[in-house]
Protein backbone atom coordinates (compact mmCIF):
# COMPACT_ATOMS: atom_id res chain seq x y z
CA UNK A 1 0.00 0.00 0.00
CA UNK A 2 1.65 3.19 -1.18
CA UNK A 3 -0.91 6.04 -0.98
CA UNK A 4 1.56 8.94 -0.84
CA UNK A 5 1.26 8.00 2.77
CA UNK A 6 4.59 6.42 3.25
CA UNK A 7 5.02 8.36 9.08
CA UNK A 8 8.18 6.72 9.83
CA UNK A 9 8.08 3.30 11.45
CA UNK A 10 11.27 4.00 13.35
CA UNK A 11 12.01 1.04 15.62
CA UNK A 12 9.70 -1.74 14.48
CA UNK A 13 12.42 -3.83 12.88
CA UNK A 14 15.63 -2.55 14.46
CA UNK A 15 18.61 -4.91 14.48
CA UNK A 16 21.58 -4.68 16.85
CA UNK A 17 23.80 -1.65 16.22
CA UNK A 18 26.31 -3.49 14.04
CA UNK A 19 25.09 -1.49 11.02
CA UNK A 20 26.68 1.74 12.28
CA UNK A 21 28.76 3.72 9.82
CA UNK A 22 32.43 2.70 9.85
CA UNK A 23 34.59 5.29 11.56
CA UNK A 24 37.86 6.64 10.18
CA UNK A 25 39.81 4.54 12.68
CA UNK A 26 38.27 1.38 11.25
CA UNK A 27 39.07 2.01 7.61
CA UNK A 28 42.61 0.60 7.66
CA UNK A 29 41.34 -2.95 8.17
CA UNK A 30 39.04 -5.24 6.23
CA UNK A 31 35.41 -4.24 6.66
CA UNK A 32 32.29 -6.35 6.22
CA UNK A 33 31.02 -6.27 2.65
CA UNK A 34 28.23 -8.83 2.75
CA UNK A 35 25.79 -9.03 -0.14
CA UNK A 36 22.55 -10.64 -1.37
CA UNK A 37 23.09 -12.86 -4.42
CA UNK A 38 20.40 -14.06 -6.82
CA UNK A 39 20.57 -17.86 -6.66
CA UNK A 40 17.67 -19.39 -8.59
CA UNK A 41 14.46 -18.52 -10.42
CA UNK A 42 11.51 -19.06 -8.06
CA UNK A 43 8.11 -20.55 -8.70
CA UNK A 44 5.61 -18.58 -6.67
CA UNK A 45 6.99 -16.51 -3.81
CA UNK A 46 10.78 -16.14 -3.57
CA UNK A 47 12.49 -17.80 -0.61
CA UNK A 48 15.41 -16.13 1.19
CA UNK A 49 18.21 -18.66 1.45
CA UNK A 50 17.13 -20.32 -1.76
CA UNK A 51 16.00 -17.74 -4.33
CA UNK A 52 18.43 -15.17 -2.99
CA UNK A 53 21.30 -16.00 -0.66
CA UNK A 54 22.96 -13.77 1.93
CA UNK A 55 26.70 -14.02 1.39
CA UNK A 56 28.38 -12.76 4.56
CA UNK A 57 31.92 -13.68 3.54
CA UNK A 58 32.88 -10.57 1.57
CA UNK A 59 35.18 -7.89 2.96
CA UNK A 60 36.75 -4.67 1.69
CA UNK A 61 39.63 -2.49 2.82
CA UNK A 62 37.82 0.84 2.57
CA UNK A 63 40.97 2.94 2.83
CA UNK A 64 43.10 0.93 0.38
CA UNK A 65 40.66 -0.52 -2.16
CA UNK A 66 42.07 0.39 -5.56
CA UNK A 67 40.11 2.99 -7.51
CA UNK A 68 40.87 3.43 -11.19
CA UNK A 69 40.55 6.90 -12.71
CA UNK A 70 36.86 7.82 -12.79
CA UNK A 71 35.83 5.36 -10.10
CA UNK A 72 34.29 6.16 -6.73
CA UNK A 73 33.67 4.10 -3.59
CA UNK A 74 30.20 4.34 -2.06
CA UNK A 75 28.80 3.09 1.22
CA UNK A 76 25.21 2.00 0.73
CA UNK A 77 22.92 3.59 3.32
CA UNK A 78 19.39 2.80 2.13
CA UNK A 79 17.89 0.30 -0.30
CA UNK A 80 14.39 0.45 -1.73
CA UNK A 81 12.26 -2.70 -1.75
CA UNK A 82 9.66 -2.61 -4.51
CA UNK A 83 7.19 -5.14 -5.95
CA UNK A 84 8.80 -5.08 -9.39
CA UNK A 85 11.88 -6.85 -7.98
CA UNK A 86 9.85 -10.05 -8.31
CA UNK A 87 9.61 -9.46 -12.08
CA UNK A 88 13.41 -9.39 -12.23
CA UNK A 89 13.56 -12.89 -10.68
CA UNK A 90 12.73 -14.58 -13.99
CA UNK A 91 14.31 -16.45 -16.86
CA UNK A 92 16.23 -13.77 -18.78
CA UNK A 93 14.77 -15.11 -22.02
CA UNK A 94 11.33 -13.92 -20.92
CA UNK A 95 10.70 -10.40 -22.17
CA UNK A 96 9.77 -7.66 -19.71
CA UNK A 97 10.21 -3.95 -19.12
CA UNK A 98 13.16 -4.47 -16.79
CA UNK A 99 16.25 -6.70 -17.12
CA UNK A 100 16.28 -9.98 -15.22
CA UNK A 101 18.63 -10.52 -12.31
CA UNK A 102 21.68 -12.64 -13.17
CA UNK A 103 22.13 -15.87 -11.25
CA UNK A 104 25.28 -15.63 -9.14
CA UNK A 105 25.26 -11.82 -9.14
CA UNK A 106 24.00 -9.40 -6.46
CA UNK A 107 20.45 -8.09 -6.34
CA UNK A 108 20.18 -4.35 -7.03
CA UNK A 109 17.66 -1.53 -6.82
CA UNK A 110 17.28 2.16 -6.13
CA UNK A 111 19.10 3.37 -3.06
CA UNK A 112 21.00 6.14 -1.33
CA UNK A 113 24.75 5.91 -0.84
CA UNK A 114 27.52 7.98 0.73
CA UNK A 115 30.67 8.66 -1.28
CA UNK A 116 33.64 7.52 0.81
CA UNK A 117 36.45 8.01 -1.73
CA UNK A 118 36.42 9.34 -5.26
CA UNK A 119 38.63 9.45 -8.32
CA UNK A 120 35.79 11.01 -10.30
CA UNK A 121 35.52 14.79 -10.57
CA UNK A 122 31.70 14.57 -10.52
CA UNK A 123 31.60 13.49 -6.86
CA UNK A 124 33.41 14.28 -3.63
CA UNK A 125 33.69 12.29 -0.40
CA UNK A 126 30.64 13.11 1.70
CA UNK A 127 28.25 13.44 -1.25
CA UNK A 128 24.99 11.53 -0.93
CA UNK A 129 23.99 9.83 -4.17
CA UNK A 130 20.71 8.52 -5.48
CA UNK A 131 20.91 5.70 -8.00
CA UNK A 132 20.79 1.95 -8.43
CA UNK A 133 23.02 0.09 -5.98
CA UNK A 134 23.87 -3.55 -5.43
CA UNK A 135 22.54 -5.14 -2.27
CA UNK A 136 25.86 -4.95 -0.41
CA UNK A 137 27.58 -2.62 2.03
CA UNK A 138 30.15 -1.02 -0.27
CA UNK A 139 30.26 -0.67 -4.05
CA UNK A 140 32.79 0.73 -6.49
CA UNK A 141 31.12 2.58 -9.35
CA UNK A 142 32.42 4.39 -12.41
CA UNK A 143 29.50 5.78 -14.46
CA UNK A 144 28.67 9.07 -12.77
CA UNK A 145 25.76 9.67 -15.18
CA UNK A 146 23.76 6.95 -13.39
CA UNK A 147 23.78 8.83 -10.07
CA UNK A 148 22.74 12.25 -8.84
CA UNK A 149 23.73 14.14 -5.72
CA UNK A 150 20.96 14.68 -3.18
CA UNK A 151 21.50 17.95 -1.32
CA UNK A 152 18.64 17.31 1.13
CA UNK A 153 18.31 20.96 2.12
CA UNK A 154 15.13 20.03 4.01
CA UNK A 155 17.07 17.61 6.27
CA UNK A 156 14.63 14.78 5.58
CA UNK A 157 15.45 11.14 6.36
CA UNK A 158 17.51 9.79 3.48
CA UNK A 159 15.00 6.98 3.00
CA UNK A 160 12.34 9.36 1.65
CA UNK A 161 14.42 9.75 -1.50
CA UNK A 162 13.59 6.16 -2.47
CA UNK A 163 9.98 6.59 -1.37
CA UNK A 164 7.67 9.56 -1.40
CA UNK A 165 10.42 11.79 -2.86
CA UNK A 166 11.76 9.05 -5.12
CA UNK A 167 10.59 6.56 -7.71
CA UNK A 168 7.25 5.60 -6.07
CA UNK A 169 6.33 9.24 -5.50
CA UNK A 170 7.37 10.21 -9.01
CA UNK A 171 5.38 7.31 -10.46
CA UNK A 172 2.27 8.50 -8.66
CA UNK A 173 2.71 12.17 -9.44
CA UNK A 174 3.74 11.87 -13.09
CA UNK A 175 0.99 9.43 -14.08
CA UNK A 176 -1.71 11.31 -12.20
CA UNK A 177 -0.79 14.56 -13.90
CA UNK A 178 -0.60 13.00 -17.34
CA UNK A 179 -3.54 10.59 -17.41
CA UNK A 180 -6.08 11.22 -14.62
CA UNK A 181 -7.73 14.40 -16.01
CA UNK A 182 -9.73 14.72 -12.79
CA UNK A 183 -12.92 16.76 -12.54
CA UNK A 184 -14.16 17.92 -9.15
CA UNK A 185 -16.79 15.58 -7.75
CA UNK A 186 -15.73 12.53 -9.76
CA UNK A 187 -15.11 9.16 -8.10
CA UNK A 188 -11.65 7.61 -7.90
CA UNK A 189 -11.07 3.99 -6.90
CA UNK A 190 -7.46 3.59 -5.82
CA UNK A 191 -4.96 1.64 -3.78
CA UNK A 192 -2.54 4.57 -3.86
CA UNK A 193 -2.47 8.36 -4.57
CA UNK A 194 -5.18 9.17 -2.00
CA UNK A 195 -3.74 12.60 -1.30
CA UNK A 196 -3.42 13.50 -4.98
CA UNK A 197 -7.04 12.56 -5.65
CA UNK A 198 -8.37 14.49 -2.66
CA UNK A 199 -6.36 17.56 -3.63
CA UNK A 200 -8.29 17.52 -6.93
CA UNK A 201 -11.66 17.41 -5.19
CA UNK A 202 -12.55 13.79 -5.91
CA UNK A 203 -14.54 11.29 -3.91
CA UNK A 204 -11.97 8.64 -3.03
CA UNK A 205 -12.67 4.94 -2.56
CA UNK A 206 -9.53 3.31 -1.16
CA UNK A 207 -8.81 -0.40 -0.98
CA UNK A 208 -6.25 -1.79 1.49
CA UNK A 209 -5.18 -5.16 2.82
CA UNK A 210 -5.60 -4.70 6.58
CA UNK A 211 -7.81 -2.80 9.01
CA UNK A 212 -4.80 -0.79 10.13
CA UNK A 213 -4.15 0.34 6.57
CA UNK A 214 -7.84 1.15 6.12
CA UNK A 215 -7.71 3.43 9.18
CA UNK A 216 -4.67 5.19 7.79
CA UNK A 217 -6.29 5.70 4.39
CA UNK A 218 -9.23 7.38 6.12
CA UNK A 219 -6.87 9.55 8.18
CA UNK A 220 -5.33 11.02 5.01
CA UNK A 221 -8.65 11.78 3.39
CA UNK A 222 -10.24 8.71 1.81
CA UNK A 223 -14.02 9.09 1.80
CA UNK A 224 -14.56 5.34 1.71
CA UNK A 225 -11.92 2.82 2.73
CA UNK A 226 -12.29 -0.93 3.06
CA UNK A 227 -10.31 -4.12 3.60
CA UNK A 228 -10.51 -6.06 0.34
CA UNK A 229 -9.65 -9.27 2.21
CA UNK A 230 -12.82 -9.12 4.31
CA UNK A 231 -15.17 -6.95 2.21
CA UNK A 232 -16.52 -7.49 -1.29
CA UNK A 233 -14.90 -5.08 -3.75
CA UNK A 234 -17.92 -5.36 -6.03
CA UNK A 235 -20.39 -4.52 -3.28
CA UNK A 236 -18.44 -1.41 -2.31
CA UNK A 237 -18.17 -0.20 -5.91
CA UNK A 238 -21.83 -0.92 -6.60
CA UNK A 239 -22.78 1.24 -3.62
CA UNK A 240 -20.20 4.04 -3.94
CA UNK A 241 -19.52 4.15 -7.70
CA UNK A 242 -19.58 4.30 -10.62
CA UNK A 243 -15.85 4.90 -10.99
CA UNK A 244 -14.38 7.69 -13.13
CA UNK A 245 -10.69 7.03 -12.35
CA UNK A 246 -9.12 3.73 -11.38
CA UNK A 247 -5.48 3.52 -10.31
CA UNK A 248 -4.40 -0.07 -10.83
CA UNK A 249 -1.34 -1.70 -9.31
CA UNK A 250 -3.16 -4.93 -8.42
CA UNK A 251 -4.71 -6.38 -11.59
CA UNK A 252 -6.69 -9.62 -11.57
CA UNK A 253 -10.11 -9.70 -9.94
CA UNK A 254 -9.84 -6.12 -8.68
CA UNK A 255 -9.25 -4.85 -12.21
CA UNK A 256 -12.20 -6.90 -13.40
CA UNK A 257 -14.44 -5.39 -10.68
CA UNK A 258 -13.32 -1.88 -11.59
CA UNK A 259 -14.17 -2.47 -15.25
CA UNK A 260 -17.64 -3.71 -14.31
CA UNK A 261 -18.30 -0.60 -12.19
CA UNK A 262 -16.67 1.99 -14.42
CA UNK A 263 -18.50 5.01 -15.75
CA UNK A 264 -18.45 5.62 -19.49
CA UNK A 265 -15.04 7.02 -20.58
CA UNK A 266 -13.45 6.29 -17.21
CA UNK A 267 -9.66 6.61 -17.04
CA UNK A 268 -7.68 3.59 -15.90
CA UNK A 269 -4.01 4.12 -14.96
CA UNK A 270 -2.09 0.84 -14.69
CA UNK A 271 1.40 0.95 -13.17
CA UNK A 272 1.59 -2.61 -11.81
CA UNK A 273 -0.29 -5.85 -11.21
CA UNK A 274 1.09 -7.33 -8.02
CA UNK A 275 -1.59 -10.03 -7.83
CA UNK A 276 0.10 -11.66 -10.82
CA UNK A 277 3.75 -11.46 -9.78
CA UNK A 278 3.92 -14.64 -7.72
CA UNK A 279 1.09 -16.56 -9.33
CA UNK A 280 1.69 -19.73 -11.33
CA UNK A 281 -1.90 -19.48 -12.62
CA UNK A 282 -2.64 -15.84 -13.51
CA UNK A 283 -6.22 -14.63 -13.24
CA UNK A 284 -7.83 -14.00 -16.63
CA UNK A 285 -9.99 -10.89 -16.70
CA UNK A 286 -13.32 -11.92 -18.24
CA UNK A 287 -15.04 -8.63 -19.07
CA UNK A 288 -12.66 -6.91 -21.47
CA UNK A 289 -15.46 -6.31 -23.98
CA UNK A 290 -16.63 -3.54 -21.64
CA UNK A 291 -13.44 -1.63 -22.46
CA UNK A 292 -14.81 -0.62 -25.83
CA UNK A 293 -18.50 -0.74 -24.90
CA UNK A 294 -17.89 1.91 -22.22
CA UNK A 295 -15.06 3.61 -24.11
CA UNK A 296 -12.66 3.14 -21.24
CA UNK A 297 -9.29 4.83 -21.52
CA UNK A 298 -6.59 2.50 -20.22
CA UNK A 299 -3.10 3.89 -19.82
CA UNK A 300 -0.24 1.52 -19.06
CA UNK A 301 2.59 3.43 -17.46
CA UNK A 302 6.26 2.99 -16.58
CA UNK A 303 8.02 5.35 -14.20
CA UNK A 304 10.66 6.37 -16.73
CA UNK A 305 8.23 7.39 -19.47
CA UNK A 306 7.49 10.89 -18.18
CA UNK A 307 10.74 11.71 -16.39
CA UNK A 308 11.84 14.31 -18.90
CA UNK A 309 8.50 16.08 -18.64
CA UNK A 310 7.91 16.14 -14.90
CA UNK A 311 10.96 15.04 -12.86
CA UNK A 312 12.65 18.42 -12.42
CA UNK A 313 9.52 20.08 -11.09
CA UNK A 314 8.77 17.11 -8.83
CA UNK A 315 12.26 17.10 -7.29
CA UNK A 316 12.17 20.85 -6.70
CA UNK A 317 8.76 20.91 -5.00
CA UNK A 318 7.89 17.60 -3.34
CA UNK A 319 10.70 17.41 -0.73
CA UNK A 320 9.68 20.89 0.47
CA UNK A 321 6.04 19.84 0.71
CA UNK A 322 7.01 16.72 2.66
CA UNK A 323 9.14 18.81 5.03
CA UNK A 324 6.20 21.18 5.62
CA UNK A 325 3.90 18.26 6.40
CA UNK A 326 1.71 18.86 3.37
CA UNK A 327 2.31 15.32 2.12
CA UNK A 328 1.95 12.56 4.69
CA UNK A 329 4.02 9.43 4.22
CA UNK A 330 4.63 6.18 6.02
CA UNK A 331 7.60 3.83 5.90
CA UNK A 332 8.07 0.17 6.70
CA UNK A 333 11.70 0.12 7.83
CA UNK A 334 13.93 -2.89 8.37
CA UNK A 335 17.41 -2.36 9.79
CA UNK A 336 20.45 -4.23 8.53
CA UNK A 337 21.35 -5.55 5.09
CA UNK A 338 20.66 -9.08 6.29
CA UNK A 339 16.94 -8.15 6.53
CA UNK A 340 16.58 -7.46 2.79
CA UNK A 341 15.26 -10.96 2.04
CA UNK A 342 12.55 -10.60 4.68
CA UNK A 343 11.76 -7.14 3.34
CA UNK A 344 11.13 -8.50 -0.15
CA UNK A 345 8.71 -11.06 1.26
CA UNK A 346 6.95 -8.37 3.32
CA UNK A 347 6.26 -6.39 0.16
CA UNK A 348 5.18 -9.31 -2.00
CA UNK A 349 2.85 -10.68 0.70
CA UNK A 350 1.43 -7.28 1.69
CA UNK A 351 2.84 -7.31 5.22
CA UNK A 352 4.50 -3.94 4.74
CA UNK A 353 2.66 -0.86 6.01
CA UNK A 354 3.99 1.98 3.90
CA UNK A 355 7.02 2.22 1.64
CA UNK A 356 9.42 -0.60 2.42
CA UNK A 357 13.07 0.36 2.89
CA UNK A 358 16.13 -1.39 4.26
CA UNK A 359 18.41 0.83 6.34
CA UNK A 360 21.79 -0.69 5.53
CA UNK A 361 23.82 1.83 7.56
CA UNK A 362 23.10 4.95 9.59
CA UNK A 363 25.35 7.98 9.70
Amino acid sequence: MCMWMFSRDSDAHRSPPDAAVVSDSDTDVDTDNARWVFNEIPEGFPEPGRTMVYDAEGTIDVARARLAPGEFLVRVLVLSIDPYLRIKMRDPRAESFTPAFTIGEPLYNFGIGLVVRSENSAFRPGDHLHGVFKFQHYVIEHDHTQFRVIDNEENLPWSVYVGVCGMPGETASHAWREYAHPKKGEVAFITTVVQLAKADGLKVIASAGSDEKVAFAKSIGADVAFNYKTTSVREVLAKEGPVNIYWDNVGGEMLEAAIDHAESRARFIACGMISEYNSTQPYHVKNLMRVFVRELQIHGFLFTALQDKYAAEFRASVPRRVARGEIVYREHRLFGLERAGAAILDVLSGRNFGKCVVIVAEE
